[in-house]
């Protein structure tokens, strides 16, 4: 306080300062006015932090949308795509279907939709399973995920509750995984082969063969 209010070093105070002896309530006000700085320091840390994050985010939202304006979403090739990008990681590879499995709604819509929007299947024949935590009601989960894909609730059927997790809760926002699966396994075998194709063509490209 001296020192920013008068301009004098911190080195001069000290050696004006140095034999000067405190009373203990004198060191418990300094304690405790030290502690009340620190406390609001870091609340402002926090502040801006949180500040700067949301800028980030922002930023990073601006950009994802400049570049989402540049690609024609119209454009069948583009979404057929997409979806074969996205089977890749997620979709069901070892089993004779074409199916995806996912706790994300969104994820799982997309795929719905591109279905329907590539190969004109009617989703509302999509057969659906959930894997679910022990301590999760299955008529309530089937219910939730029946909502948010728009299927018909008969066309969830198996549900697998998984023993290793009892005894622990489930966070809320944790709805199981749902997947969701079309009898045709030929759209499977062109995801993959699409997906494929088109990762080698790009690691030839920008890494070389």
């Amino acid at each position: 306080m001296i020192e920013h209010r008068y301009g004098i070093a911190r080195s001069t105070l000290s050696s004006w300062f140095k034999k000067v002896k405190l009373t203990p309530a004198q060191k418990k006000r300094l304690l405790q006015n030290s502690n009340i700085a620190l406390i609001a320091a870091r609340q402002k840390a926090v502040l801006w932090h949180h500040s700067q994050k949301e800028n980030r985010l922002k930023e990073a939202e601006g950009q994802a949308l400049r570049t989402i304006g540049t690609i024609d979403i119209a454009n069948k090739e583009i979404l057929e795509l997409a979806l074969a990008i996205l089977y890749m990681g997620e979709g069901t590879k070892k089993k004779v279907e074409t199916a995806m499995g996912s706790s994300d709604p969104l994820i799982l819509k997309f795929f719905l939709a591109s279905l329907k929007t590539l190969y004109n299947l009617d989703i509302k024949k999509i057969k659906c399973q959930l894997n679910l935590r022990a301590d999760q009601n299955p008529e309530r989960m089937k219910r939730f995920w029946a909502k948010e894909l728009k299927l018909p609730f008969n066309n969830f059927g198996y549900v697998y509750l998984d023993k290793r997790t009892t005894g622990s809760e489930t966070y809320p926002h944790y709805k199981g995984v749902c997947h969701v699966i079309c009898g045709n396994v030929a759209i499977q075998r062109k995801l993959v082969y699409m997906s494929e194709i088109f990762c080698k063509k790009i690691v030839g490209k920008y890494l070389g063969s």
